[in-house]
């Protein structure tokens, strides 16, 4: 194991780190979206009022869950900052999530409270009967520029602000670093959305960790890192509104990456130094007619997760943008990062080396070592490891080793110079842009059509997104292709829906019948 990490003695939360970056940096812009800047100062100053907020105004207390679901807006810095100096636990929520998701994740963390935007209002009106969510605050993107207010009857953003100058955030109560204040929802395979519990420390030290991987040249509040990555991804909520954000960066926040023709023009008036991206956005950028025309002359780190780098993706970026690209890994289970690549110095085709203080071994199926140059499934040991999945002891225990070690349920390989190869997933899991997606999940939804008897869900590759879904179904009757995507988008974010169905008369199974997967492959 690498070197001991050390979290500075005078730093007992995630808030505390958040609060001496406001101070230490100051007029300097933290966020740009839409158009708009914030200093450090503002959203200091707009967090505290919003915290003050919540617990004087909104019902809550320290230690409550509070559901995050904003896209990439200045709004979602100020709401999370807030509520992590209010000592509330944050609760990462996808915007695209429809009602049965959203049902699913807010009554499973408990939430208490919920932000949102106006636009997905309904959605949650849909499932409200379902929650314990007693305080809602909504806003609308262009809120923070137009300073306009909300028309549905809730708490909105400006008057929250008016309302929070008029009080102070109080003194926080006393908290351990080994106390929760993220939950990040993830997929599992038994098709359930777990809730993965992340500690003051695990976030505290994956920053850290990743900041001395970064090494000296990342200066200090001199540097513009565009962020499309959503942040109620673990990717970007660590690495861009923590770790990045702790080196006093701004952040030029990307609120619809899909819209490539507007993401071009919002980046074409920086001269960005970061980007942190991954396959599926290199390769669509690269393709952009007026991406060329982009001033790359102090880019000087390309960060990549979430999904399996191609060596094309890779070769192309540095090709048009001059800026090597830098890989890692992790999962939301640890808070991301385990590894990573040196900027400028990266063995392409791994993720790189551990972190400092972190531990990977790859194991055998009775979790015992394998030997150096062997395949094995990755299993990691460190600060950012979670404390378990939220409420559920059993799934934490089948991902926890004898001796401590979080299996991955990745497989990969030690390189001779220490770095680690993905090799490939414990066979089921999509990847569709960076985005989990489990069979089993998308098969629970397609068996619950009337005429759907039986489904099996796999991943196949595509140019575009990394991985597409595609559904093996029989039937009781004819049904086209397009009846049964109607059916799922009712249950499924779109990136979940299958794009390639095939009817077939009989599933590959097993002699105790389960459905073989890998058969259809």
């Amino acid at each position: 194991m690498s070197q001991q990490l050390v979290i500075p003695s005078h730093i007992h939360s995630l808030a505390d780190y958040i609060e001496e970056t406001f101070k230490k940096y100051g007029d300097k812009p933290a966020y740009n979206a839409l158009g708009q800047s914030v200093t450090f100062n503002e959203v200091d100053t707009l967090s505290a009022q919003f915290g003050a907020w919540l617990l004087e105004k909104g019902g809550l207390k320290a230690g409550d869950r509070i559901a995050i679901q904003l896209p990439n807006l200045i709004q979602n810095p100020i709401a999370i900052y807030g509520a992590l100096r209010a000592g509330l636990v944050v609760v990462n929520t996808n915007p695209l999530y429809t009602p049965t998701e959203m049902a699913h994740q807010f009554s499973d963390s408990g939430a208490k409270a919920l932000v949102i935007l106006e636009d997905f209002l309904p959605k949650y009106e849909a499932i409200k009967d379902k929650t314990n969510i007693d305080t809602v605050v909504i806003t609308s993107a262009p809120q923070m520029l137009t300073k306009a207010y909300c028309t549905a009857d809730y708490p909105c953003f400006m008057s929250i602000f008016e309302q929070g100058a008029q009080l102070t955030l109080p003194k926080r109560p006393e908290m351990s670093l080994d106390d929760g204040c993220i939950l990040q929802y993830t997929g599992g395979t038994t098709g359930v959305s777990k809730g993965a519990e992340l500690t003051h420390r695990n976030v505290l030290a994956n920053s850290i960790q990743t900041l001395e991987r970064l090494g000296k040249g990342f200066s200090e509040g001199e540097e513009i890192i565009v962020c499309p990555l959503p942040l109620y991804h673990i990717y970007a909520f660590t690495v861009c509104m923590m770790t990045l954000f702790a080196k006093g960066a701004m952040c030029l926040l990307i609120p619809n990456p899909r819209d490539m023709d507007t993401f071009v023009q919002t980046i074409k008036p920086h001269q960005f130094t970061a980007f942190a991206g991954l396959n599926t956005l290199f390769m669509g950028l690269c393709a952009h007619p007026e991406f060329s025309s982009v001033d790359f002359s102090k880019l000087k780190l390309t960060m990549s997760g979430g999904t399996a780098l191609t060596s094309a993706a890779a070769e192309l970026w540095t090709k048009t943008t001059g800026c090597s690209v830098t890989e890692g890994y992790g999962l939301s289970e640890t808070a991301p990062v385990l590894a990573f690549n040196e900027p400028g110095n990266e063995h392409i085709g791994s993720v790189g080396l551990p972190l400092s203080d972190t531990d990977i071994q790859m194991l055998d199926e009775h979790d015992q070592p394998v030997a150096d140059g062997k395949e094995g499934q990755i299993a990691a040991k460190g600060p950012q490891v979670m404390k378990g999945y939220w409420q559920r002891p059993e799934e934490t225990a089948k991902v926890m080793t004898s001796n401590g070690y979080f299996k991955t349920g990745d497989i990969g390989v030690r390189l001779p110079d220490g770095c680690i190869k993905i090799v490939d997933r414990l066979k089921d899991m999509i990847i569709v842009s960076g985005f989990n997606v489990y069979p089993n999940e998308i098969e629970d939804v397609l068996t619950k059509h009337s005429d759907i008897l039986e489904a099996a869900v796999i991943g196949k590759s595509d140019d575009k997104t990394g991985e597409r879904v595609c559904a093996f179904i029989t039937t009781s009757k004819e049904l086209s292709s397009e009846q049964v995507q109607e059916h799922c988008r009712e249950f499924l974010t779109a990136y979940k829906i299958p794009k390639e169905i095939t009817i077939i008369d009989e599933l590959p199974k097993s002699t105790v019948g389960k459905i073989l997967r890998r058969e259809l492959r």
